[in-house]
């Protein structure tokens, strides 16, 4: 199947694809895209259907036998009147369902306990923040500028967003949770980490999906130094740390989480912010700009024009 890139998803673990030698200089980068198919020979598969697949930092790609959809990202048709095509590299798609597996799944806050969420108003964390709220939660985010903060509280609906630039930001982030905290997703590591980790309750929970702020420590091997600033009050306060990796829930969640997911949205109850860039050629300072925390929401790429808008 030939198909034509009309929206690339650009997100932190692809760097660690990098650091970690999975990818070699000279090969494409991967990433996740939504496509328009242009010739196929895959039974379900039409020219002119929109769909989800990876074909990576390229205009065109082929998906099929013999080529890598990287063991989970199977892919999928995708419907352009039930949202956005877009919608399918975030909020109804794999980075939707990472939220949805690390706070649904894996933490299961119960009402009245206290969520905090570390990029909260990115792409997962938006999404994460929202589903915690659904479930009757004290939801607390940390943003980076002002503008986001006030997005997270206001359109996002979240009780509090507290500003990791602030110089009094581990005070504030006490205040914000009066009751310590119950729930973390991780997504950044670093000072956010060692500021959220003296205010874990007993039995608190975490799911560990990233650590965007430490991917640029070549040297260092980041989630043993994350263990290792977390291990004594993780023991001392039998905090359960839950590795968060997306494609381990596909099979068992996918299906339930995107009919949920289209619910809520066509409810009004849950909301999502987009960051695109136009043209492949920005993708390399739209990277840097993601991990440095310049962008705002989910971070695309428009490679190609988008027939549905």
């Amino acid at each position: 199947m030939l198909t034509r890139t009309i929206y690339l998803s650009l997100d932190p673990y692809q760097w660690g694809r990098r650091r970690r030698g999975v990818e070699i200089p000279g090969e494409v980068c991967h990433g996740r895209t939504v496509s328009q198919v242009l010739q196929s020979r895959i039974k379900g598969f039409e020219a002119g259907d929109y769909v989800f697949n990876t074909n990576g930092w390229q205009t065109y790609g082929l998906t099929g036998e013999g080529i890598s959809d990287f063991g989970y990202m199977l892919p999928r048709k995708i419907d352009p009147n039930m949202a956005p095509i877009s919608s399918a590299l975030g909020i109804l798609g794999m980075l939707g369902l990472t939220a949805y597996a690390g706070i649904v799944v894996q933490c299961a806050p119960q009402p009245g306990e206290t969520v905090v969420i570390s990029a909260a108003s990115g792409g997962v964390g938006q999404v994460a923040g929202q589903l915690a709220k659904l479930r009757g939660c004290r939801v607390v985010g940390i943003a980076g500028r002002e503008e986001k903060c006030a997005y997270v509280r206001d359109t996002l609906g979240l009780d509090a967003c507290i500003s990791h630039l602030d110089s009094d930001f581990s005070e504030r982030l006490r205040a914000a949770c009066p009751d310590g905290v119950d729930v973390y997703f991780e997504n950044v590591g670093g000072r956010v980490f060692e500021a959220v980790l003296n205010l874990f309750n007993i039995n608190a929970r975490i799911t560990l999906c990233g650590l965007a702020s430490q991917y640029g420590a070549m040297n260092e091997d980041i989630m043993q130094v994350w263990n290792e600033t977390g291990a004594d009050i993780f023991s001392r306060r039998n905090v359960i740390v839950h590795p968060l990796f997306v494609g381990n829930f596909v099979v068992s969640h996918q299906d339930q989480f995107l009919a949920e997911m289209a619910e809520w949205l066509r409810g009004g109850h849950m909301h999502y912010l987009e960051d695109i860039s136009d043209g492949l050629e920005s993708a390399p300072q739209a990277f840097r700009e993601m991990l440095a925390g310049g962008t705002f929401g989910k971070t695309l790429v428009q490679v190609s024009a988008d027939p549905t808008l």
